[in-house]
């Protein structure tokens, strides 16, 4: 294969057109890239060599993921949606499964002005695209929050704190009004069950005669009220999960836990109306209690996760200073910009919108957009990129034609693949599929069956009724959210940080892990890597080097200590600029390629080799040389001299981190594909190339690129993908499992499934022993409970039960799971 310009008419040589449909595997423009290869263009060699490695993989599009993923739902029947259109985010308090999500999407759809809703409950999120001027935001969350849910603008922090606030408010009414409910059953109706074994039998008798005169009735009708408090707030979430449950017409955990408290109710209430003997309301309790608190309990671990992540910054360009025609500039929200404005950019500040410089010249540090770890000198007529920072200088740019950002756009493309990705359903609530119509079925069956043998009513209603509670999965319900907390809670503790319980079904056998670069297998800070000045040469270009903003400047600087003795950091400290390093310079002037001056009354120079040449200034073959081997290993070479010769070199990179090695070796110990992705030139790559524990290496992708090449990874395995930037955050989303670095941004951490809040690589290794461990105390726990029921139910069918005891078997059942969940993961 080769590579082959592009002739004028954006066309192949072979007549095939090439640029309509954008690059063959990032779709971003290809016109003027010149990399065409087998009829096939690319927006960049990067692309071209991903192409070449995977293009034989079957195409495995984000639509292909959802298919897999969606229950009940055709992703070929989504309608498509109108260009005028605009999508509205809500967060939605209340989702726990699959079924929820189908259902809001449902419901969503058929509301006017709505073309298309997508829902995750992975990310608590809501999707829809809608004409604004038919139905607004506040519109929609009315439609969703009407369906029993919690919706509300995703930055509304006063709705989420409120959301939080009611959560913990229907804890806390279950657990009180639970105990008020309980303690009338151990003190009174307890005893009276058991005999005489608590009382003497005087208080015996009195207690049984109570509860058998007219009496009884106020007293059964408080515990009832009590009930019903308990059933109708803390239960709503269950009872709302049934509820959609049998409108999806898909059985999940909640519908079983539903009948089983329903029916104990029903049943003791119906008892109270015709003077039956025995009520189970405590069963109701029992059962409500237990799983709001386990799932409480699981929720408040995966808060105080995201809260640990409440440094991390955020790189959104809101605000742009336009340039008026009598040149004076305003402050302006970028949404408010159009095509031909023009906004000033300076020093510190990142471009809001793609655009073309026409004023201007400075070091522009692109890596949060495209990945590129070194900074690149912009001048008049260079594009530049929306969300890059300006690291020196100053740029006046002309807005582009679509006034857009490549951050946006990175932005929306990583909600498309979080929302449009349907969370997969847990374990119990697949098993939930086949174990409710089973019991429902068994439970009935049984009433009938002693119904026609002459049981009587009463009897064959309360065998049935004790299928049902013992039965109820309480202990199948815990299994998963208990076992998935316990993996969080662990996780914490390493400072590993789980945004999504699915982490753990998911992330069963990896056969593809893939690491970015910049930032993630290196530190992401430029520092000086090797030199060969003499130390009083290094001081002198510090010394100019200070004066500069550059990047590459900055780690010059930092590599040598002030002239009287003091560092770096102690001169930065200083509420003053002034520093020994400024009395020593005399003259300095900063120019598109390096420095110079004059520093203790000598000239210098610091800087690219053709500052060197365009000055007139000598460069030995050696220097060249050496300046030539650094660049093949990615770093920046930075020749420096004196006096009108250059006397060395000082050559500045993006340091690895200690322990990528390690880390690279211990995965591929597994069995699994290590790939590195990077957005940096294919030099800066060489050093992986030749590491024995990397299979593959792509450089040179961009953002939509590397989203891209690890759809097409997917097709050959399940993929996890790690990294710690914006331009990493599209990737991340797609694969299926996404871990950030947590000294990355909040986009990162946002697309990603588990971020590593001590920025420590070799914390990857720990993600995937904890999810083994969490997948083995699931199964574990499943399996307690599946005993469990295949010895309580047939004592429930054969009549050897009655409800109370079915209700302290249930306990008992609930008890040993969340005793099991206790223990710590890794110690297993």
């Amino acid at each position: 294969m080769t590579d082959e310009p592009l002739d004028e008419t954006g066309s192949a040589p072979d007549g095939s057109d090439t640029t309509d449909d954008g690059c063959t595997l990032c779709d971003l423009p290809v016109e003027g890239s010149g990399v065409v290869a087998d009829g096939n263009a690319f927006c960049c060699a990067g692309c071209r060599e991903v192409y070449d490695a995977l293009g034989d993989v079957e195409d495995v599009s984000a639509e292909d993921v959802r298919e897999r993923q969606t229950v009940d739902t055709d992703p070929d029947d989504d309608p498509a949606v109108p260009d005028d259109h605009e999508a509205t985010y809500l967060e939605v308090d209340g989702m726990y499964c699959a079924t929820c999500e189908a259902f809001i999407e449902s419901v969503a759809t058929e509301t006017d002005g709505v073309s298309a809703a997508s829902a995750s409950y992975v990310t608590d999120t809501v999707r829809i695209d809608h004409d604004p001027d038919a139905v607004d935001g506040e519109e929609l969350q009315d439609v969703v929050s009407g369906l029993g849910y919690s919706a509300y603008d995703r930055d509304d922090a006063f709705s989420r704190r409120q959301a939080d606030n009611w959560a913990m408010a229907r804890i806390a009414v279950g657990v009180l009004m639970g105990m008020m409910v309980m303690l009338q059953y151990v003190v009174i109706i307890y005893p009276t069950y058991f005999g005489g074994l608590f009382y003497d039998e005087r208080t015996y008798q009195f207690f049984t005669e109570t509860l058998a005169s007219d009496l009884a009735t106020p007293f059964y009708l408080m515990i009832a009220a009590l009930t019903t408090v308990v059933l109708g707030v803390t239960g709503k979430p269950i009872l709302q999960g049934a509820y959609v449950a049998i409108k999806t017409r898909t059985p999940n955990m909640d519908l079983l836990v539903s009948i089983a408290a329903v029916s104990a109710y029903l049943y003791s209430t119906l008892s109270i109306a015709v003077g039956g003997p025995h009520i189970y309301y405590d069963v109701t309790v029992a059962i409500i209690v237990i799983v709001s608190v386990g799932s409480y309990y699981e929720s408040e671990i995966k808060r105080e996760a995201t809260q640990r992540l409440s440094d991390l910054t955020t790189v959104q360009v809101d605000d742009a200073r336009r340039v008026l025609e009598n040149g004076d500039h305003e402050d302006v929200a970028v949404g408010d910009l159009v095509a031909g404005d023009r906004v000033l950019v300076r020093t510190g500040e990142r471009v809001p919108v793609d655009g073309e410089i026409v004023d201007g010249e400075a070091a522009v540090d692109e890596a949060v957009v495209t990945g590129e770890s070194l900074p690149v000198t912009k001048e008049a007529g260079d594009d530049v990129v929306g969300g890059s920072m300006v690291a020196e200088g100053a740029l006046t740019v002309h807005v582009g034609e679509d006034a857009t950002s490549t951050l946006d756009r990175i932005t929306e493309l990583v909600w498309d693949l979080q929302s449009g990705t349907h969370g997969i359903q847990k374990l119990a609530d697949k098993l939930a599929t086949i174990f409710v119509p089973l019991v429902l079925v068994l439970a009935t069956v049984v009433t009938a069956i002693y119904l026609l043998t002459g049981a009587g009513v009463a009897t064959s209603l309360l065998i049935g009724l004790t299928v049902l509670i013992v039965s109820c999965p309480c202990a199948l319900g815990l299994a998963t959210p208990l076992a998935v907390a316990a993996g969080i809670r662990d996780a914490l503790r390493n400072s590993i940080v789980v945004f999504d319980d699915s982490v753990f079904e998911r992330i069963r056998d990896a056969d593809t892990v893939v690491f970015d670069k910049t930032g993630t297998l290196t530190t992401g800070e430029m520092s000086v890597v090797e030199t060969d000045l003499e130390d009083d040469l290094l001081e002198q270009a510090a010394a100019l080097e200070r004066r500069s903003a550059h990047p590459v400047g900055q780690a010059i600087a930092a590599a040598a200590p002030i002239a009287d003795g003091g560092s770096v950091e102690a001169a930065s400290s200083e509420s003053e600029p002034e520093d020994a390093s400024d009395e020593r310079v005399d003259s300095f002037e900063s120019h598109r390629n390096g420095v110079s001056g004059v520093v203790d009354g000598e000239a210098a120079v610091v800087g690219h080799p053709d500052l060197f040449r365009d000055r007139g200034w000598e460069m030995p073959d050696s220097i060249a040389d050496r300046i030539d081997d650094a660049r093949e290993t990615g770093n920046v070479p930075v020749a420096v001299g004196r006096d009108g010769t250059a006397e060395g070199v000082v050559v500045v990179g993006d340091e690895l981190r200690e322990e990528w090695g390690e880390t690279l070796s211990t995965i591929a110990e597994t069995d699994v594909e290590v790939v590195v992705l990077t957005g940096d030139d294919p030099r800066a790559a060489t050093r992986f190339r030749e590491n024995d524990a990397v299979d593959r290496v792509f450089a040179g992708v961009p953002p939509e690129g590397k989203a891209e090449t690890v759809e097409r990874l997917k097709g050959t395995g399940r993929t996890v993908m790690v990294g710690d930037g914006t331009n990493d955050a599209p990737a991340l989303a797609a694969a299926d499992l996404g871990i950030a670095l947590g000294g990355g941004t909040a986009m990162a951490a946002d697309a990603a499934d588990v971020a590593l809040v001590d920025d420590d690589l070799s914390s990857v290794d720990t993600v995937f022993e904890l999810a083994r461990a969490t997948d083995r105390r699931v199964k574990g726990n499943i399996g307690w409970a599946f005993c469990y029921n295949a010895i309580a139910i047939p004592l429930a069918v054969t009549g050897l039960l009655n409800p109370l005891f079915a209700a302290i078997a249930m306990g008992a059942s609930s008890l040993l799971v969340v005793t099991n969940s206790s223990r710590s993961l890794i110690e297993d």
